[in-house]
């Protein structure tokens, strides 16, 4: 998985710009790519988090997906 897949699977899983995705992880070495990526987007001004549950097998993220940058 990469940044534009990531933000792919955001835009897919949205209601309007609102979304909320569960993603499934195999190890720990997943949950550090996908830790990695959503800061990078957080930090590009992408998307704006709300909330993040890290669970067993997954990761949950919430949030808003910003449409217009500055």
């Amino acid at each position: 998985m990469n940044k534009s897949e990531l933000l792919k699977n955001l835009h897919s899983s949205s209601r309007s710009n609102l979304f909320s995705i569960e993603i499934p992880k195999a190890a720990k070495e997943d949950e550090r790519l996908i830790d990695g990526l959503v800061r990078e987007l957080v930090k590009d001004g992408k998307i704006k988090l709300r909330e993040v549950v890290q669970r067993d097998c997954s990761i949950y993220l919430s949030g808003i997906i910003k449409y217009a940058t500055k």
